[in-house]
């Protein structure tokens, strides 16, 4: 009794419980399965979070927004136009490099091809400079151009599922000017039902998610601060010019 007395200032005893093998293994299965069993549920809720509500009021401009070169908002731009949605219709373009104030040549032939098959007429191309973060510069830059033009609202059409980021961008940045913002998602294959059936669908929502959160909890918190209004580049309609061997420019 001494002796354990003396010792208990040394050394103890404790009995530990740990999990089997067996049971890790089947803990990490359901991590596993869980999403895959649920995912009819949390999957079309995800990408129709990334989803603008779509709005049809007429407006003074339409915004094509053009950043991944999508075709189809062309097409629903066109469609707007035709039913009398607005009385013209806006892109921003790649500006050109060495005069911020011109058009990058080979951005500007390929909006005037897509314009030209969507039919798409009298499509006027702002010169954009792109700077990081270029959705928000980029917003920018319109704001400039409306402002000095008398434009009161906007509807943006952007591919469905960076829709909502792109509505959150302009809002913070046209609405503090005075004007108003409606959105109309574009989908191409991929939808909010069928988004997880092919790669192309699953890297699309995923960047897209990414980029959601990067522009609304680092983006516009922090690097929206100390805004300025610049002198809005001058615009040309969307005619053809010879092409040149630059670089397209992409978000």
């Amino acid at each position: 009794m001494g002796e354990s007395g003396w010792k208990r200032h040394i050394i103890y005893r404790r009995q530990v419980v740990r999990t089997t093998w067996k049971f890790r293994l089947l803990v990490a299965l359901a991590c596993v399965a869980a999403p895959f069993l649920t995912r009819h549920f949390w999957a079309p809720a995800l990408a129709a979070h990334l989803v603008c509500p779509s709005q049809t009021d007429p407006v003074d401009a339409i915004l094509v927004e053009n950043f991944d070169l999508n075709y189809l908002v062309f097409e629903r731009a066109a469609g707007l136009r035709r039913q009398n949605i607005a009385g013209r219709a806006l892109v921003l373009t790649q500006a050109d490099q060495n005069d911020p104030r011109s058009l990058n040549m080979v951005s500007e032939e390929i909006v005037n091809v897509m314009a030209r098959v969507a039919r798409l007429q009298d499509l006027q191309q702002i010169p954009m400079v792109e700077v990081e973060p270029i959705t928000l510069n980029a917003a920018r830059q319109l704001r400039d151009y409306v402002v000095q033009h008398g434009i009161k609202s906007v509807l943006v059409v952007a591919p469905a599922f960076r829709s909502r980021r792109s509505l959150l961008v302009y809002r913070s940045v046209l609405e503090p000017a005075g004007l108003t913002l409606e959105c109309v998602p574009v989908f191409g294959s991929s939808t909010p039902d069928n988004w997880l059936t092919n790669w192309h669908g699953i890297q699309d929502v995923v960047a897209q998610f990414l980029k959601l959160q990067y522009y609304r909890f680092y983006v516009l918190p922090f690097r929206s601060r100390g805004d300025t209004s610049g002198t809005p580049p001058p615009t040309r309609p969307a005619a053809a010019l010879a092409p040149r061997n630059d670089l397209v420019g992409r978000d």
